[in-house]
């Protein structure tokens, strides 16, 4: 199990930087619907382009009703330039289409309902589990993937392997809120290149895996 006082040194390090949109957005709507829609926008994308796409979209369709108004062309030009903007918009026609026909609109909170939509995977689904319902799921992008390895917390290939592991190590009130935390570590910090060890709070505590050069 890893100790919650590393974690809490992380914690403590980010809350200088910013955290990702999706989750402050949430804090001040409390919309799985935004958390949902912002987090398909968000992939292969930054986080300045996924906010001002979503605020754009958002001004247009504040639910599934809305969204299922627009026609996939007019959803492209509101998220441009997230990337794969033009899959994506159709993706979330048809997201809004079968929201409204099995769940009256309402973004599910199960996971195996979350995954037969079309652009969601397990990142999403998690997102919108822990982040939008408050239900514990560990949600595993690139920089929780990467960080988790160098770290030395587990040892793994993928995405899901790291989720699995994770699972095991993390004690469960951290779930939720360890995507936000080792983004905005990862984004400023454990840099993909040359991370900044010497300003890292819990440079002490990492094993360095794969850590070829740094600062």
């Amino acid at each position: 199990m890893i100790d919650s006082d590393i974690l809490k040194l992380i914690e403590k390090q980010v809350k200088t930087f910013n955290i990702p949109w999706v989750t402050k957005d949430f804090h001040k709507h409390h919309n799985p619907f935004r958390v949902l829609v912002s987090c398909i926008l968000s992939l292969r994308t930054k986080d300045k382009v996924t906010q001002e796409a979503s605020l754009r979209l958002f001004k247009v369709a504040k639910n599934s009703f809305d969204l299922a108004k627009l026609k996939p062309k007019q959803i492209e030009k509101l998220i441009y330039p997230v990337g794969f903007y033009r899959k994506k918009a159709k993706n979330l026609h048809n997201l809004a289409i079968q929201l409204i026909k099995k769940y009256k609109g309402v973004v599910p909170n199960n996971e195996t309902c979350l995954l037969e939509f079309k652009g969601v995977g397990r990142k999403t689904a998690n997102l919108v589990l822990g982040l939008g319902y408050g239900i514990p799921s560990i949600c595993v992008d690139t920089h929780v993937h990467r960080i988790s390895n160098r770290l030395g917390w587990v040892e793994t290939k993928t995405p899901q392997s790291t989720e699995n592991n994770l699972k095991k190590i993390i004690p469960k009130n951290w779930w939720i809120k360890l995507n936000t935390l080792l983004v905005a570590f990862g984004q400023n910090i454990c840099l993909p290149v040359r991370p900044l060890c010497s300003k890292c709070y819990v440079n002490k505590y990492c094993k360095k895996i794969n850590v070829i050069s740094n600062r």
